[in-house]
């Protein structure tokens, strides 16, 4: 994660004073701790990966970085597994940071998740440039660009695109 995205990661907790977060892929924390020193310090970031050694090393970068144990919950497993069954309405932000293909269907289940004036950001949907590359392209950029599009036409959001990184897709719930 570079540091514009994390910088914008902090902010955007802050700027919905976020007490509930939702990560889609821990890795090794990076995003975590940005989340985290934006949100409320009453705040609990819930964070979903498959793989159990990320989770540890983010529990390990989140104490470094003088955070709280009970201010982060982890849930291993598959993200469109472990999503229905947070609560409706409960988070103020869910970061999307996992597998590309499954973005639409993170949507639909980002937009279960937050409460109206919650927010929605998806992290690499500018692949590297390739989003915006006229040539053939694989199955990932595909569909991120049909994201990028349903973000843009939904009624239900108010959107942009950052670039900072490799591209942070946000989106407001009305």
């Amino acid at each position: 994660m570079s540091p514009g995205t994390g910088a914008a990661l902090r902010l955007l907790a802050a700027s919905v004073d976020a007490k509930a977060v939702a990560e889609i892929g821990t890795g090794c924390g990076v995003s975590g701790i940005h989340l985290l020193h934006g949100m409320r310090p009453d705040g609990v970031l819930t964070t979903v990966d498959q793989e159990p050694e990320h989770q540890q090393s983010a529990r390990q970068a989140f104490r470094d970085a003088g955070f709280a144990g009970n201010r982060a919950r982890f849930i291993p497993g598959r993200a469109l597994d472990v999503l229905p069954r947070l609560a409706d309405a409960g988070y103020d932000l869910v970061f999307c940071d996992g597998d590309r293909l499954e973005y639409q269907d993170y949507l639909a289940e980002s937009l279960r998740l937050l409460r109206p004036g919650g927010l929605v950001a998806f992290e690499g949907v500018f692949a590297n440039g390739r989003t915006v590359d006229s040539g053939p392209q694989p199955t990932e950029v595909l569909r991120l660009r049909e994201l990028v599009r349903a973000v843009r036409e939904s009624q239900d959001l108010v959107s942009s695109l950052l670039p900072v990184g490799d591209g942070l897709l946000c989106a407001v719930k009305r």
